[in-house]
């Protein structure tokens, strides 16, 4: 849910209370987080207490997707209409300051509120499948077969529809104490990181008869990197 200049929605949930300056709720900014991660956790409360569960997601416009087996615990808990929060974290680098306090990560970070329920449409399942390999890898489904009537059946589709967001980024260097940087002598900065891919393996089913694609041999992850305050 957005606002009229197009930011999404700052409720009691979202709103960014420490270091208040980091915080995003652009459009912009939360879209190309959830475009660039790979894994999201999502979290829901059952009879017995909280569940954080990792899984691959995809989005589609202002629609997240996850998926699963028929017998999918989560997605049976949280199908029906229930309120759940989830995250998508990108760490962009270590943060090395002269003291072990001031050490952090550049990162950027999405959390979302919002409301699940199953997809029992065919088509915007095998819509929300293909989304899923999209995520992964961008240009896949132009190859790939995608999901038939036995794979629709055995696949439960959860849809999250997004009430609020809000995203939290970091970026540069230490903030290190004037009394630890005239120490001197202790080397600080940052060390960045990145998700590189590694050389193309093909598979033993002929795949090494065939040129690999181009979105494999050159594969890289959407960058949405973002400058924030320190």
């Amino acid at each position: 849910m957005t606002t009229s200049d197009g930011a999404w929605r700052i409720g009691g949930r979202s709103k960014v209370r420490r270091l208040a300056e980091r915080g995003a709720y652009d459009r912009e900014t939360i879209e190309a987080i959830l475009d660039e991660g790979l894994v999201c956790h999502l979290g829901f409360c059952t009879e017995r207490g909280p569940v954080v569960i990792p899984t691959g997601y995809a989005r589609v416009g202002d629609t997240l997707y996850v998926h699963g087996a028929p017998a999918n615990f989560a997605l049976q808990t949280v199908g029906g209409g229930q309120q759940v929060c989830l995250v998508v974290t990108l760490v962009d680098g270590l943060v090395l300051a002269r003291s072990g306090f001031h050490h952090s990560f550049n990162y950027r970070s999405v959390v979302i509120y919002g409301t699940a329920t199953e997809v029992t449409d065919p088509e915007e399942k095998r819509t929300a499948l293909d989304a899923v390999v999209e995520q992964i890898v961008p240009g896949r489904t132009r190859d790939a077969r995608g999901a038939n009537e036995g794979e629709l059946r055995a696949t439960r589709v959860v849809r999250i529809s997004i009430d609020e967001a809000s995203a939290k980024l970091r970026t540069g260097g230490p903030k290190d104490d004037d009394e630890d940087i005239e120490i001197g002598g202790i080397w600080a900065g940052h060390l960045p990181l990145a998700v590189v891919p590694g050389t193309p393996v093909a598979d033993d089913h002929g795949g090494e008869d065939l040129p690999v694609p181009g979105y494999v041999a050159y594969y890289r992850r959407p960058s949405g990197a973002t400058s924030a305050p320190l």
